[in-house]
């Protein structure tokens, strides 16, 4: 195996604790966890008890002013334990940097400490029944009332909508634009006007709380604005990078653990006088996964890399997800099918891994969406030549 080379010693450190808290918190409970269709808010207060939820937000408000490479190590551990149920990473890595980077002194005192202990979980309020990736056309609308916005519309797909406290809400304040008329917007989900739909039920990630939410005439101050008016998508766009980096290394990592438990598996199991790692389809067919694996692993930690020195853009990330989120979904299969029946039974962490690698090609935006992103960057070039 090629040494990862990126990671401190105090790194390090930092995995072994998020190991222990693993083992000892998350995977002895993760199935009740998707019988239920959401973690325990005391999961959220643990985690926050060790450290492990925004770290990379500045000290002053809670966290610990920690690079990006203590972040993916959580969303590696996680991927590796078969763990899609605590959606740390949406919190920390996704909600929590719009706050820091746009938040204003209040909104970040406020919250920020709070979501760091766990006291608080927050939720991204994105797509609707109309659509996901298209966000300059989302419906629901925050129309500005004196001191207060009022809205309504609803949204769906919200990770962590069932556990939420407080949401980052995008709206559109200007129904008469496209980009220009979406704000982002801070909702506290005990506010009148608020509810929340079923709890959707999906074909893989069956511990993660995804769920609709509903607002009618639901009034929050003007001071819950973040950013500017209109500014919402502007705010949005900064953070893709990061989020679709997020996607790759959970598919890497995700990746990696199949192919450690198939590979375990194969050399056990009796088949016609010898074991299953003994044909050659089996040796060759692994083969072949961990050489790609490999060298997608080698591409991730170039990725985290430069996104930890503020060097990754916006396509370069779109190619990791793409390439990444693609593999795990073949090696997932391919995996599943070395172990037979029993690859079927829900009981296996590859069958469930199978399920939940679909997603990873839908969150974040679609693989289609990367293709587009790549294909705009590209071919301004091929012109020219």
């Amino acid at each position: 195996m090629i040494p990862r080379t990126i990671f401190t010693p105090e790194h390090e450190a930092f995995r072994d604790t998020v190991r222990r808290f693993i083992e000892t918190e998350v995977t002895p409970h993760h199935a009740d966890w998707e019988k239920a269709g959401q973690v325990p808010r005391s999961l959220w207060t643990k985690a926050g008890e060790l450290g492990l939820l925004c770290v990379n937000a500045p000290e002053a408000y809670g966290g610990q002013g920690a690079d990006f490479l203590y972040s993916a190590i959580l969303i590696e551990e996680m991927a590796r334990a078969g763990a899609t149920g605590p959606t740390f990473y949406l919190h920390s890595d996704i909600v929590a940097p719009y706050l820091v980077d746009f938040g204003t002194e209040a909104q970040k005192s406020k919250w920020l400490p709070r979501m760091a202990t766990g006291e608080v979980v927050v939720a991204l309020g994105m797509s609707e029944p109309s659509g996901g990736s298209d966000v300059q056309n989302i419906r629901t609308q925050a129309i500005r009332d004196g001191d207060e916005y009022v809205i309504n519309g609803q949204k769906v797909f919200t990770t962590n909508g069932h556990s939420a406290d407080l949401l980052l809400l995008a709206c559109k304040t200007d129904p008469t634009q496209k980009a220009k008329g979406v704000s982002m917007i801070l909702v506290e989900t005990d506010s009148p006007g608020f509810s929340r739909g079923r709890k959707l039920e999906k074909i893989g990630c069956k511990a993660q709380d995804t769920s609709e939410l509903f607002f009618s005439d639901l009034r929050v101050p003007a001071s819950n604005l973040l950013g500017t008016e209109g500014g919402g998508f502007a705010i949005l766009m900064t953070q893709l990078a990061q989020e679709r980096l997020i996607q790759a290394i959970r598919a890497v990592s995700a990746s990696e653990a199949a192919l450690e438990w198939t590979l375990a598996y194969a050399v056990e199991r009796k088949m016609f006088g010898q074991t299953l790692a003994d044909f050659q389809n089996t040796r060759f067919s692994l083969a072949n996964l961990h050489a790609q694996v490999l060298a997608q692993r080698v591409f991730v930690d170039r990725c985290m890399l430069l996104h930890a020195e503020g060097k990754l853009d916006a396509v370069d990330a779109a190619s990791c997800k793409l390439v990444t989120t693609d593999l795990q979904f073949k090696v997932m299969d391919e995996c599943l099918q070395f172990f037979g029946g029993w690859g079927y039974m829900w009981e296996y962490p590859i069958a469930r891994a199978f399920a939940d690698a679909r997603m990873c090609r839908i969150g974040g935006g679609t693989a289609e969406v990367m293709k587009q992103i790549i294909a705009n960057s590209l071919l301004p070039r091929v012109r020219k030549v």
